[in-house]
């Protein structure tokens, strides 16, 4: 029996973004990516949430009223 890790995905504003590394947290990838999509700074992370053969992590900017 072989035992084979699911593959990482993550999601941003209808966007798939690739796994940069396995072993980098979601946290850590967030991070990266938020060079690109600077907002991703301060957003929460939502999941795993298992897709077909996947395991899906979503990146939430969670927009709010200033002031």
């Amino acid at each position: 029996m072989t035992v084979t890790p699911a593959q990482r995905i993550f999601s941003y504003a209808g966007l798939t973004l690739g796994d940069l590394d396995r072993r980098m947290s979601p946290e850590e990838i967030k991070a990266a990516y938020s060079v690109q999509y600077p907002e991703l700074a301060t957003a929460g992370i939502k999941g795993p949430e298992v897709v077909g053969d996947k395991l899906r992590w979503e990146f939430v900017v969670s927009i709010g009223a200033k002031g």
